[in-house]
Formats: C-alpha cells, sequence, structure tokens
C-alpha cells in the first residue's frame, strides 16, 4: 500500500461540477493498493499517518500529528500510485490491485481512520474528480506500507 500524505490548509473534491467532497486544516491522502495487501497494510498506513507529526507545535517545529491538532482527512483511491516507468514511456499498472480487490480494502481503511476519530471525506472510486487544495508547507510525505521508500 502506498500513500501520498499532503498537509493543507483546505481542499475538495469536484466530480462533473460538483463540489462532492470539503476538508479544512488536515490531511490529503492519496492511497494506491498494491496485490497482495491486506489488513496489516492499512492498519500500519493508518496508524503511521494519523501519528505523523507533520504539523506545526508552538514552537513552529514539525512535532504535532493530525490526532494531537484535530484535524480532517480528505481519503482517495490513486492507483497511479503503483505506475512503473522504468521501461518505454506508458506507465505500467500491473502491481496495482484490480478494482474488485482494491475497492474493498479502499473503503476497509476509510474505515480504520474512522475508527480512529478522525473526520473523513473521501473521493468516490475510480471517478474522475478533479482534486482542489491549497498544500500547506508545502509538506509532502510518501508512505510505503513495504518500506520500499
Amino acid at each position: 500500500m502506498r500513500a501520498v500524505v499532503q498537509r493543507v490548509t483546505r481542499a475538495a473534491i469536484e466530480i462533473d461540477g460538483m463540489n462532492t467532497a470539503t476538508i479544512g486544516r488536515g490531511l490529503v491522502i492519496l492511497v494506491g493498493i498494491r496485490g497482495g495487501d491486506g489488513a496489516a497494510d492499512l492498519t500500519w498506513m493508518a496508524d503511521k499517518i494519523i501519528h505523523l507529526r507533520i504539523f506545526p507545535d508552538r514552537d513552529g517545529k514539525m512535532n504535532t500529528s493530525l490526532a494531537d491538532m484535530g484535524g480532517e482527512m480528505l481519503i482517495i483511491s490513486q492507483f497511479t500510485l503503483y505506475g512503473d516507468c522504468r521501461k518505454g514511456r506508458r506507465p505500467g499498472f500491473s502491481t496495482a490491485a484490480p478494482a474488485e480487490i482494491a475497492e474493498p480494502l479502499y473503503n476497509q481503511f476509510i474505515e480504520e481512520v474512522r475508527r480512529r476519530g478522525i473526520p473523513v471525506a473521501t473521493g468516490t472510486f475510480q471517478a474522475e474528480m478533479a482534486v482542489d487544495l491549497i498544500n500547506d508547507g508545502p509538506v509532502t510525505i510518501l508512505l510505503d506500507s513495504e518500506k520500499t521508500f
């Protein structure tokens, strides 16, 4: 499982010209599900993201987590995080989980985060979305449950 974590002051999703999700201060999470991912990956990723100390404390140091500061999370499915561009010019997506496997895991990830008391807004699985966000910092973190980076 991979995630791009972006600290934001606000974010929104638009589908077919309609605003479908909005958050204030918090995190936008782009989530990619790999074939072979399971419950352990979801739990690890949820805990890691919620407790990442990437918000400023009183001294301006990144020392506060989303859980500590009471922020929101916008979670968006993003299979292209498993795009392999090492050969040729067109990405290959053979390691991304097929939709019938990825969608239930994506929904379980959302529930893992909600169970921990974080307010969550979401994208729509497999929808074409316009994501509008203000990246705060900017702070962007890459995570991989296989710890490949």
